[in-house]
């Protein structure tokens, strides 16, 4: 029965396509589902401790093609060659075509540091090293940079192992833990250092990378406190990006919506996802979610957290999105490996079936 049926509307679609005297006039792809596949998005997955060969094979059987790393010249035998340069780029990106994976958007670049973050000496040489990497990212069809403005600490928890739902182990941060600690090195650093700073960046290198059609994609700062042991912490608030949208108003300016981030100041992340998105500003997403609030917080399941994720999905569905969007910070599950916290093999698996069945609903969903 189903497959006359299958015949039958093969055939009634082949009829649909003919004009008068037999000529095909219009293609009809009988396959509607094959049109919504992922709903337009890029879903990929991240590769921060290289190219993990059971992570390779989980993500192509799970038809995961896109793959979100650096340019690590090590993991292609170029020991004297920097990562910005062509021959590394082009290096890495054919290691992952020959793995059946395509990379896709290059996350924590290897050319932006201290000495552009702080206004140190030697910054202008890394902002051109930064330059010569978004040319040579273009030229092998890489279009999409995440970075941060997070100087001398980045990513930060207190604990990486607090038992969550049935015994996974999640990330965690409570400012009590931190907030007494001793300067760094670097001593007190403002905000106005940074915005100065940040400032300086996004004009030497915003009209290099609409010349290169470079996404650069600013990634808020985790967790969203003021400062850390006298570091500041400048993008931690929506208002925060629309101040850098604002710096060097462009196509090519915009932001990696990292939806556990922005649930933590406080915000509605659909309404964020319509707002940005409507304006074009959503070049990447990090599709987690978190409990509790910017001074005290853990990463969840994705099925459990604060933001509502159907909802969420649903945003990035109304507004066009069809950019590069990754699963993130996933607890470490039975029988895994915590040496990599957040990026659990067997978490991610959970979070790619979650997020593929929330995307196939929400392009069925009848309006």
């Amino acid at each position: 029965m189903k497959n006359s049926r299958r015949n039958f509307i093969k055939k009634s679609t082949s009829l649909a396509a003919l004009t008068v005297g037999g000529m095909a006039h219009v293609k009809v792809d009988a396959n509607p589902l094959f049109l919504s596949k992922d709903a337009g998005m890029q879903l990929c997955e991240a590769y921060f401790s290289g190219m993990n060969e059971q992570k390779i094979a989980l993500t192509k059987q799970l038809d995961v093609l896109g793959a979100v790393g650096g340019i690590s010249p090590g993991m292609v035998g170029l020991k004297d060659t920097k990562p910005w340069e062509l021959t590394a780029v082009k290096a890495v990106k054919e290691a992952w075509e020959k793995v059946g994976l395509s990379l896709k958007v290059i996350e924590g670049p290897p050319s932006l540091g201290e000495k552009t973050k702080l206004g140190l000496a030697g910054r202008d040489e890394e902002i051109e090293n930064f330059m010569t990497l978004m040319k040579n990212l273009a030229q092998v069809g890489i279009d999409t940079i995440c970075y941060n403005w997070m100087p001398v600490i980045g990513w930060y928890r207190t604990q990486n192992d607090r038992p969550g739902r049935g015994g996974a182990l999640v990330t965690a941060f409570d400012y009590e833990a931190i907030k007494n600690l001793p300067l760094t090195q670097y001593g007190e650093v403002s905000k106005e250092t940074l915005w100065k700073n940040l400032e300086y960046f996004l004009k030497a290198v915003v009209p290099e990378a609409e010349k290169a059609g470079i996404k650069l994609a600013m990634h808020p700062d985790d967790p969203q406190v003021d400062s850390i042991r006298g570091i500041g912490r400048i993008m931690n608030t929506v208002d925060s990006f629309k101040r850098l949208l604002e710096i060097y108003p462009s196509p090519n300016n915009g932001i990696t919506m990292c939806q556990g981030n922005f649930a933590l100041m406080g915000e509605d992340i659909p309404s964020l996802i319509h707002y940005f998105g409507k304006r074009n500003k959503i070049h990447f997403v990090h599709f987690r979610n978190v409990r509790g609030g910017k001074f005290n917080f853990e990463e969840t399941f994705h099925d459990e957290g604060i933001i509502d994720m159907y909802e969420a999905m649903k945003a990035y569905y109304e507004v066009g999105f069809k950019g590069p969007i990754r699963p993130d910070h996933v607890p470490t599950m039975a029988g895994d490996s915590n040496q990599n916290p957040g990026y659990s093999t067997i978490g991610m698996l959970y979070a790619i079936g979650y997020m593929r069945g929330l995307m196939e609903a929400v392009s069925k969903r009848k309006s």
